[in-house]
């Protein structure tokens, strides 16, 4: 069942992580800053899971450093996909072709 809010605990059950690593990858990605309870508590969204996630899968299994993880997130396109400026400038060139066909 998803939350709408994921103490830090909770997240480290989910992902395996310590509490230090999450905290450190807060300090070092900033698409990774949860809100703050008046009390400090975090609360985590399920993005931030995702995130989380993701993050684990680029450091550990592709073995990305921080600062090639930090470049790869400024990346991403709205779906989670690296965005390829090739393939952008072809979908481009297809959806005037589209709008070229349908104007006439």
């Amino acid at each position: 069942m998803t939350k709408l809010y994921y103490k830090i605990g909770e997240v480290c059950e989910i992902t395996g992580l310590r509490p230090s690593v999450l905290r450190f990858w807060e300090k070092e990605f900033k698409q990774l800053r949860p809100s703050k309870s008046g009390g400090g508590q975090r609360f985590y969204t399920e993005k931030h899971v995702e995130l989380v996630r993701m993050l684990m899968k680029m450091l550990y299994d592709e073995k990305y450093t921080i600062e090639g993880a930090k470049k790869k997130l400024k990346g991403l396109g709205g779906e989670g996909e690296p965005c390829d400026k090739a393939e952008n400038e072809a979908v481009k060139a297809e959806l005037i072709d589209i709008l070229k066909l349908l104007n006439s």
